[in-house]
């Protein structure tokens, strides 16, 4: 089980990376754009938070409390929900494309931080 675990969490690391790098890229680079890292990067962050939090509820000790996983799973979704809708368009407003990048900082912050 803890290998499946580990395996989830390197998937999970692998959609921020995505998620967060094609975010930052676009920003830097002036094109207020939705790339396929971004979308992919947050279906893969969504599919495998979802998937990493289902094993842990056995009630153990090291177990994150179900309210720090509902806070993360309502960013998830609405960081998806920022990407899936302007996906097709040519450019995407300035703070809407910093909204998604904060809260990926912010979802990233509140698994870091939140014990």
């Amino acid at each position: 089980m803890e290998a499946l675990r580990l395996i989830l969490l390197f998937i999970h690391l692998v959609g921020f990376a995505l998620l967060l790098g094609g975010a930052v890229t676009q920003f830097v680079s002036g094109k207020f754009r939705i790339n396929p890292a971004i979308l992919w990067g947050s279906i893969i962050q969504l599919a495998s938070g979802i998937a990493l939090s289902a094993p842990l509820r056995g009630g153990g000790d090291d177990e994150p409390s179900p309210v720090k996983l509902g806070v993360k799973l309502l960013f998830a979704v609405l960081i998806f929900i920022m990407v899936f809708i302007p996906r097709k368009r040519e450019d995407v407003n300035k703070g809407h494309f910093i909204g998604i990048i904060t809260l990926t900082v912010v979802n990233a912050a509140v698994a870091v931080f939140w014990h």
